[in-house]
């Protein structure tokens, strides 16, 4: 397996522990000094995920509009999750990464729509964009373990 999609099925897998470990209750909860919560952190990867590969590259993403905007960029939680909508994302966590590798095997990803972050960093082409979302979803990750302390 590609090195980049080794790396962010390990993320995938801590995530889904994070939900195999924490109530609806917790999930759902803001600590106090933080403006979301674990559930909005991992929906958040894999929104982003699907504007980085899919959106970037002008190409249909594998999770509705609807659930990629109540997560992008900018976002924050509007209200509790239920337990049907983290029934969803743990589906997606799974199903976007295989969905990633096998597309990325078949070779879709032919073009590549350039695209600044707000770190600053240009992302130039899919490579790229899988190495970057890599980098995101270890940011989140870590702000994930942060929480936990707190819920």
């Amino acid at each position: 397996m590609n090195p980049v999609f080794e790396v962010q099925k390990t993320i995938r897998e801590i995530l889904l522990k994070v939900l195999d470990n924490h109530s609806l209750e917790q999930l759902n909860k803001i600590p106090p000094g933080f403006s979301n919560n674990l559930i909005w952190n991992i929906a958040h990867c894999v929104s982003s995920q699907q504007v980085l590969i899919y959106k970037l590259s002008g190409l249909p993403t594998n999770a509705s509009e609807e659930f990629i905007n109540k997560f992008r960029k900018g976002t924050k939680p509007e209200g509790d999750v239920s337990q049907a909508e983290v029934d969803e994302i743990r589906v997606l966590l799974s199903t976007t990464l295989d969905q990633t590798i096998n597309d990325y095997s078949n070779g879709i990803f032919q073009n590549y729509n350039e695209y600044t972050t707000s770190m600053g960093y240009t992302l130039k082409n899919i490579e790229g964009a899988l190495d970057y979302n890599n980098y995101h979803e270890g940011i989140h990750t870590g702000i994930i373990m942060s929480i936990g302390k707190f819920v």
